[in-house]
């Protein structure tokens, strides 16, 4: 159990060194996304620490998202207003111990990184191409 948790560990270890900064942007969004769930399950069974952990956990990978932006690039200063807002919006779902806000919040984290996969599938594309030079 513990040599299987140990490989468990090794193999997320090399998944993050090894991701490109876009990996790691929709890994951010996953965990985020998954920490949310966490939330909401916590509210559900009335466990206030559990929600509590999991919905600032959510707000400390939208403050990393914050981070990363580029803010010399116009759509920045949009998505810096957007993270603000749900970030603001967990503090009132933590507060009230409200889920439906937490969905609120997953809705626009789930776009996000929809969004974001499919940014990273154009890019493979381009990068990699059909080796044909886009010709059929």
């Amino acid at each position: 159990m513990a040599a299987n948790l140990a490989a468990q560990n090794a193999y997320k270890q090399n998944s993050v060194t090894t991701a490109s900064p876009g990996e790691l942007t929709l890994m951010l969004y996953n965990g985020c996304l998954k920490f949310l769930g966490k939330a909401k399950t916590a509210i559900t069974e009335k466990n206030i620490q559990e929600k509590n952990t999991n919905i600032q956990k959510a707000q400390a990978i939208i403050s990393e998202l914050m981070a990363t932006l580029n803010m010399d690039i116009p759509v920045s200063k949009n998505m810096l207003s957007l993270y603000e807002f749900m970030n603001h919006r967990l503090v009132e779902a933590n507060m009230k111990n409200d889920a439906a806000i937490i969905e609120e919040v997953e809705g626009f984290v789930t776009e996000f990184r929809d969004t974001w996969k499919e940014v990273i599938r154009i890019n493979r594309q381009q990068q990699f191409g059909s080796g044909n030079n886009g010709q059929a």
